[in-house]
């Protein structure tokens, strides 16, 4: 949904020059057709199999990305009970709405429990009980699943690799039949799935279905046991392109491989994708503040720092950054970096870029994903703006922040 027309970058059919010299910079541009088209490709892949597409809300939690998602049906996967708070103000449905992640409060789950969500994916034993305490306490039954951890590596970045038995994420899937065994003496709870997510950013799904194989194994051993598990969740993960020549596989493709390896098991499939929907539909728009050169290195200082995208200096993750006019003629090898007091602030290094001058811009691309919502106020930076491109019209679906909103709540 980006492409040069007449040497200008656009999303959809808008210049991005239009968005940025109105708007200002940093600022997220999503188009939102391209995230509307990656759901669709997941729910239709799907076929007749019953199933349930939940958007994963930690990759980008914007009001109006889950209201356009809601209104197509999607269900949601949330780690907290602010991303909760979140959906239901989109108008997601919680009876669509799986509770996911190792560390969840009492008060959240009371909320998730009032809100009526459909699931939660449960990491400990503990945690079951908690759950059951507080249902009983409200008068409510609450399907759980255990989030089984099959000991299969994503092959991906250590921080996002979560199918690991060194990882904190899960449940070793060789104890899980006994734990679900001792729940069926917990009376407000009811065991529905399985879940189970091993990482993120996976380009090979192969470690995927291979995870999938011995949940279903776990399955059968359960079912065998009078235990009447009616879903498998198995995450999300799948990775997209970050930068030129990197292969991202096929949302239908790896759907299609999925239902094979399901075969007609008679449940309901369940996955959670993020990053395929709505990273690549998402730009971060900055400006060149300066050009700076030194003995060693040259560097080309922008308005966008590691507080509005921390992807590069956290995970040294790449993202491909262009100019808004397309630029013809000589590169320079630069680092891209921001304004924030440290060495680690960049956007990128030793990247051959176009020979940008102050004043221009540039799109920092594939940041839909884990890029706002990661934002922070570091250095008393008031976060940018975030905007929503349909077809040829778009609107600011979140205000840039001002001075007064970095001191709200705050006392002398």
């Amino acid at each position: 949904m980006f492409h040069y027309l007449n040497g200008r970058l656009h999303c959809e059919q808008v210049d991005l020059e239009e968005i940025a010299a109105s708007v200002g910079t940093p600022c997220y541009v999503y188009s939102a057709q391209s995230i509307l088209d990656a759901w669709r490709s997941y729910d239709e892949a799907f076929g007749d199999l019953p199933h349930l597409v939940c958007y994963a809300v930690k990759a980008n939690s914007s009001l109006a990305v889950l209201a356009m998602l809601a209104r197509l049906g999607s269900g949601f996967d949330i780690v907290s009970g602010g991303e909760l708070f979140r959906v239901m103000k989109a108008g997601g449905d919680p009876g669509k709405t799986v509770f996911s992640g190792v560390g969840k409060t009492t008060a959240e789950i009371e909320l998730a429990l009032r809100s009526g969500i459909r699931n939660f994916n449960c990491e400990s034993e503990g945690e079951l009980v908690e759950i059951n305490s507080i249902a009983g306490r409200l008068g409510v039954t609450a399907q759980f699943s255990l989030r089984v951890n099959p000991d299969v590596d994503a092959v991906t970045h250590p921080y996002i690799s979560t199918g690991l038995r060194d990882h904190k994420f899960g449940i070793d899937i060789a104890a899980a039949v006994d734990m679900y065994r001792r729940a069926r003496t917990l009376l407000h709870i009811r065991a529905a799935g399985v879940s189970c997510h091993i990482g993120s950013q996976i380009l090979d799904y192969s470690p995927i279905l291979e995870a999938a194989g011995k949940v279903l194994t776990l399955i059968e051993i359960l079912q065998a046991d009078g235990i009447p598990i009616r879903h498998v969740d198995l995450g999300g993960g799948l990775g997209i392109s970050y930068q030129t020549g990197e292969q991202a596989p096929g949302i239908r493709d790896f759907i299609t491989d999925l239902r094979d390896r399901i075969g007609r098991a008679g449940l309901t499939v369940m996955v959670e994708p993020g990053r395929s929907i709505v990273g690549p539909a998402g730009v971060l728009l900055t400006r060149v503040l300066n050009r700076k050169i030194t003995p060693s290195k040259e560097f080309i200082v922008v308005d966008a720092a590691m507080n509005d995208l921390i992807r590069p200096a956290l995970y040294k993750a790449h993202h491909e950054i262009g100019p808004l006019r397309k630029a013809e003629g000589k590169s320079v090898m630069a680092d891209v970096v921001g304004p924030v007091c440290e060495t680690g602030d960049f956007l990128a290094r030793d990247r051959e870029m176009a020979d940008v001058q102050p004043g221009s811009w540039l799109a920092v691309s594939s940041a839909g994903a884990y890029g706002f919502v990661q934002a922070s106020n570091y250095n008393s930076r008031p976060r940018g703006a975030e905007v929503l491109v349909e077809g040829n019209r778009w609107r600011v679906v979140r205000s840039r922040e001002t001075y007064d909103d970095l001191i709200r709540g705050e006392t002398l």
